[in-house]
């Protein structure tokens, strides 16, 4: 398994789509962090008619390194899976390890540095640019607060799991223009839609709770969405948020193990 997990690591870290994605990453949540840091100091009334002050206007800002930088992990654990089927590398590589069972596991753990990588990389951006406009106009950035530092540092973990989905999903949509498709659809139109839909109406709010990107809001322990009076409902409580963002991995790579994975690759 050690072999397994070298082996995988070094096919990640050995391109160049790992970094130029970690680049992009930065300068999108960096970008995204400095113009709601801005709207919140200068216009808060017009933030959706919610007013944001203090620590929940920080975790509003801070809270977006997951509700919408979720999308780089996702990316990069997808080609990590789908590179091997675009360029037929994936015949050697179940040569060299011929247990899928193994292969697929050490595919999904080697993303894992990687993706804490990104979330260090995305929550610096998003404070770097954020904090300064929160502590210099605003109420304070709060970076000393005990709460705050606990969703920095989740957001981070969170990241990293998402690395792990995006894996996963790719052992089961392993065309990989198809794969960066639908993770583009679902994470910047889909689920945001339907969060905000299902949490309009009694009941169903309940739903979006289980959704994923909703799931990391609850390991966070903070929301974007619901800062925003968006609808979306209250969050899951953190170990039961865990246990579902998880399961949409573990779901995932056990679909794509007993189908992809089963067939003769050549």
């Amino acid at each position: 398994m050690r072999n397994a997990l070298v082996a995988e690591y070094r096919k990640l870290v050995t391109t160049r789509m790992w970094w130029v994605l970690l680049l992009a990453c930065a300068a999108y949540l960096g970008f995204i962090g400095a113009v709601l840091g801005f709207s919140l100091v200068f216009a808060p009334e017009q933030q959706g008619g919610v007013t944001l002050h203090g620590i929940d206007a920080a975790t509003a800002v801070y809270s977006l390194t997951n509700g919408i930088g979720y999308v780089f992990p996702l990316v990069i654990g997808s080609l990590a899976m789908t590179t091997e089927f675009r360029h037929q590398t994936i015949t050697q590589s179940l040569l060299v390890e011929p247990r899928r069972g193994v292969y697929l596991g050490a595919k999904l753990l080697a993303t894992v540095p990687v993706g804490l990588l990104y979330g260090l990389v995305a929550v610096t951006a998003v404070v770097a640019a954020s904090a300064p406009l929160l502590a210099g106009w605003g109420d304070g950035a709060y970076l000393t607060d005990g709460g705050v530092l606990q969703v920095l540092a989740l957001s981070v973990v969170v990241i990293a799991v998402w690395a792990v989905v995006g894996v996963a999903f790719g052992s089961v949509v392993t065309n990989q223009v198809a794969a960066i498709v639908v993770i583009l659809a679902f994470t910047q139109l889909v689920e945001p839609i339907a969060r905000v839909a299902l949490g309009s109406f009694a009941g169903l709010d309940q739903v979006a709770k289980f959704l994923p990107g909703a799931a990391a809001d609850g390991i966070v322990g903070a929301s974007f969405f619901s800062s925003y009076g968006s609808g979306a409902g209250e969050l899951l409580p953190r170990w039961a948020a865990l246990l579902v963002l998880l399961g949409y991995a573990a779901a995932l790579a056990l679909i794509g193990r007993y189908t992809t994975l089963r067939r003769d690759v050549g």
